[in-house]
């Protein structure tokens, strides 16, 4: 899962790098927390890389940097929930990118999540949850491509989303809404 946000120009990267980093910060992409509890740990982390790879089974691909502290606790609990951010929730996305200084137990401890099935935390406002199991995951570079088949699913009708785009964070409005 790609952390939030990249810095725009950084010495120590090659340019190759920066210019493939700078290039996807151009992909507007919407933002998750992807969350996992189990044995190895209750953890999350905020993700734009997420996505849908098809409904028959229903599984998306999340990518997860194999150098994150949480990539352990991910593969091994093997449960998650990818939980698609409203725009009201920012300061949600902000805590778990690590842009704030709350712990993993404060950003849970937040009057905003439910338990799931296996213990996994689902947000409770969250546009869209999806709950369920890593069936393979694939090594790509310095992440691990994890493809996730889902068994529950909760989807909300009503609320703006929340892209990250140009290393920022943007609210898009639900067509149709009268403002």
């Amino acid at each position: 899962m790609s952390a939030l946000p990249l810095q725009a120009s950084r010495p120590d990267i090659e340019p190759a790098r920066q210019q493939f980093r700078q290039a996807m910060a151009h992909l507007g992409a919407a933002v998750n927390v992807v969350t996992t509890n189990g044995p190895f740990g209750r953890c999350g982390i905020t993700a734009s890389a997420v996505c849908s790879v098809t409904d028959a089974p229903p599984t998306l691909l999340v990518c997860l940097n194999r150098s994150s502290s949480m990539h352990a606790a991910f593969v091994r609990n093997r449960h998650v929930c990818i939980n698609v951010l409203p725009a009201h929730r920012e300061e949600t996305a902000r805590h778990f990118a690590g842009l704030t200084q709350l712990s993993m137990d404060e950003r849970f401890s937040l009057p905003l999540w439910d338990e799931g099935s296996h213990g996994v935390p689902v947000l409770r406002d969250a546009l869209a949850s999806l709950q369920g199991t890593i069936v393979e995951a694939k090594e790509v570079g310095s992440h691990s491509v994890i493809f996730v088949q889902t068994n529950e699913i909760s989807v909300r009708d009503e609320g703006d989303g929340l892209i990250y785009f140009g290393r920022n964070f943007h609210r898009v409005p639900r067509a149709g809404v009268e403002r």
